[in-house]
């Protein structure tokens, strides 16, 4: 890895994996990112600007990823360009489509022209050595899960809300591109990720900042739905190590061995905020929510020698604190908009 493209940098993970690589790799990064609601160049402070370059574009402008991929001669990609959030899914699914889906496919043709040794044949399946691009992909791709059993790389793609159809979709031309061009990729499935610099639309920022605050905490349905939680460090070395060992064409499902319901997770911000319950407002569930995720992380673990290394007690410990030392940082970004996001989002009428 000499030259790195990392779409949506300027996001919670993205962000999070340009310092980790900053710190462990002298590769030169190149961050494409919109900057869109969830985009915040105040979390990439303090990055070396001699191996750090950042463009603000977007990745379904095919002029201006051809024009990076060129300039900066992009041998890795990671892309973590995504609209992320179910909620925002469900009311406005176009935007989904337009950058998890175009945007990789954007990505993916502009890889394979520049990476490709035979440039005047159209179908060659040789490409330079030493390249990759990275899809970082969801849990959320294969569907829900009963009470018993996990998602395994070879369980099927059963998404079933707008986000994680866009996801499937996103991952499918990622294979494809592999399977027709031969070039090569690698797709990464993680279980819900937590820690820093994540934008308050998420259950853990959201109910810490609004705890703090005293304001009321909204639970969708009973709050039993139960994920398994993967801190956003443990998923920057799993990516990088997907990077160096991962063969090409494979899946690497990543995740924390930490299943909780989302009403533990409350309870748990509550006490360790010296709150009550009393603060929980139960609001009606919305459309099409899946019940339980679980990753079976054992190919990953066995096959590259990865685990994660954060127990959910010190993760939760870690990040509760960083987000109340860091209030600036929520109000830098908490605007009247943010505000009315959560008011739609969580009042009693739902689709």
């Amino acid at each position: 890895m000499n030259n790195i493209l990392v779409t949506g940098g300027a996001g919670f993970i993205g962000s999070n994996f340009i310092k980790f690589i900053s710190a462990h790799n002298g590769a030169t990064i190149i961050n494409l990112d919109l900057l869109t609601y969830a985009g915040n160049l105040e979390n990439l402070k303090g990055i070396n600007s001699a191996t750090y370059h950042f463009i603000k574009g977007d990745v379904c402008d095919s002029a201006l990823v051809n024009t990076i991929f060129a300039d900066y001669h992009i041998d890795t990609v990671v892309n973590f360009a995504a609209e992320s959030h179910v909620d925002r899914s469900i009311t406005q699914p176009d935007i989904f489509l337009k950058t998890n889906v175009l945007g990789t496919q954007t990505l993916l043709e502009a890889a394979k022209k520049h990476w490709k040794k035979l440039p005047d044949d159209k179908y060659s399946r040789e490409y330079k050595a030493g390249v990759k691009f990275l899809q970082v992909s969801t849990d959320e791709v294969y569907g829900a899960l009963g009470k018993t059993g996990k998602f395994t790389e070879n369980t099927a793609l059963a998404p079933n809300s707008p986000y994680s159809a866009s996801k499937a979709s996103a991952d499918l031309f990622v294979r494809s591109y592999h399977e027709t061009f031969g070039l090569p990729s690698n797709i990464t499935r993680c279980s819900n990720n937590y820690g820093p610099y994540q934008f308050p639309e998420k259950l853990i920022p959201l109910m810490i900042n609004n705890c703090k605050t005293d304001k009321q905490l909204p639970v969708y349905g009973d709050g039993m739905q139960v994920r398994d939680w993967l801190h956003v460090q443990d998923h920057c070395k799993a990516i990088y190590t997907v990077l160096q060992k991962g063969i090409s064409g494979e899946v690497y499902n990543i995740g924390g061995n930490n299943e909780k319901a989302n009403i533990e997770i409350v309870r748990l911000i509550i006490h360790n905020l010296g709150k009550t319950d009393a603060l929980i407002r139960y609001v009606p569930d919305r459309p099409g929510h899946d019940r339980r995720y679980a990753i079976d992380n054992t190919k990953i673990t066995s096959e590259l020698g990865w685990s994660p290394s954060y127990t959910f007690e010190q993760g939760m410990a870690e990040t509760i604190k960083w987000y109340l030392d860091n209030q600036v940082w929520l109000d830098n970004i908490i605007s009247g908009a943010y505000t009315d996001y959560l008011n739609e989002m969580y009042t009693t009428e739902r689709l």
